[in-house]
């Protein structure tokens, strides 16, 4: 039995979300929230709210209960990339990519 929670449209760059789901991916819920709270990326404060999400899904939606639930999968994919221009000499353009992401965080019940 797992329970998910998903954040799509995030503001930040993938690569730069992924940095911090390596972090907590397969620990404890309690020890994830406080590696998240000492991490000092902007992803951190994305990740803390989903994996509260997670944890509350698995405790009101699938009776686990919320002692052992542990990070099973969290993963970081690309969303739409928003394309802004910088001016440049001669009148041209560089394109500035602004990306986005989609984090699926995943916890478990961690058998006895």
């Amino acid at each position: 039995m797992e329970a998910r929670a998903e954040s799509k449209y995030i503001r930040i760059a993938p690569r730069k979300v992924q940095i911090v789901c390596d972090l907590i991916r397969g620990k404890d819920v309690g020890v994830a929230q406080g590696l998240l709270m000492q991490t000092p990326k902007a992803a951190s404060e994305v990740l803390i709210k989903l994996l509260k999400s997670a944890a509350a899904n698995a405790e009101n939606n699938h009776d686990m209960d919320p002692d052992s639930l542990y990070v099973a999968q969290v993963f970081a994919t690309g969303g739409p990339i928003l394309k802004r221009g910088r001016p440049r000499a001669h009148g041209r353009m560089f394109r500035i990519n602004k990306r986005t992401s989609h984090i699926t965080l995943v916890v478990k019940e961690r058998e006895a």
